[in-house]
């Protein structure tokens, strides 16, 4: 099995946003928008991860309760049942991206599981993607191994 840490950064909620990826710190990628939420690029970073890497088994391990909620509680099943509204009856937030998220999570044939971490807790692997995250939304440019 694969694990691949995210993170999600913005400067400003909304403001300019940075996501990332990385399986190790020779393997990475991330990426960056002009005006958007931390969430959204928390759970952009899980879909750009697992685009870019489609195969095996695949853990996850974010400091976004946001992302691992969504699966660890089945946020997504009563989004679905209740026709892409929350458990108050409002419009899901970011449901475009969720959109894309689910299918490579739930419909791609192979293991996906997500763990949460405390972010700025010492955790190597977390430090270093919210880096690049940070990076990616100070500068606005992507970076890939």
């Amino acid at each position: 099995m694969i694990r691949i840490h995210t993170d999600g950064a913005c400067r400003g909620n909304p403001g300019p946003g940075g996501w990332a990826w990385a399986s190790d710190t020779e393997t990475y990628a991330s990426g960056a928008a002009p005006h958007t939420t931390n969430q959204r690029m928390e759970v952009l970073a899980v879909v750009e991860a697992l685009r870019e890497n489609c195969e095996g088994p695949v853990e996850i391990v974010s400091d976004s309760n946001y992302v691992v909620k969504c699966f660890h509680d089945k946020w997504y099943a009563g989004w679905l049942r209740r026709g892409w509204k929350n458990s108050k009856g409002d419009p899901v937030a970011n449901r475009d991206l969720w959109e894309q998220l689910l299918p490579l999570v739930l419909e791609s044939g192979r293991e996906v599981t997500f763990s949460w971490v405390k972010g700025h807790s010492g955790d190597r692997m977390n430090d270093f993607v919210d880096h690049l995250a940070t990076v990616a939304a100070d500068t606005q440019r992507p970076q890939h191994s």
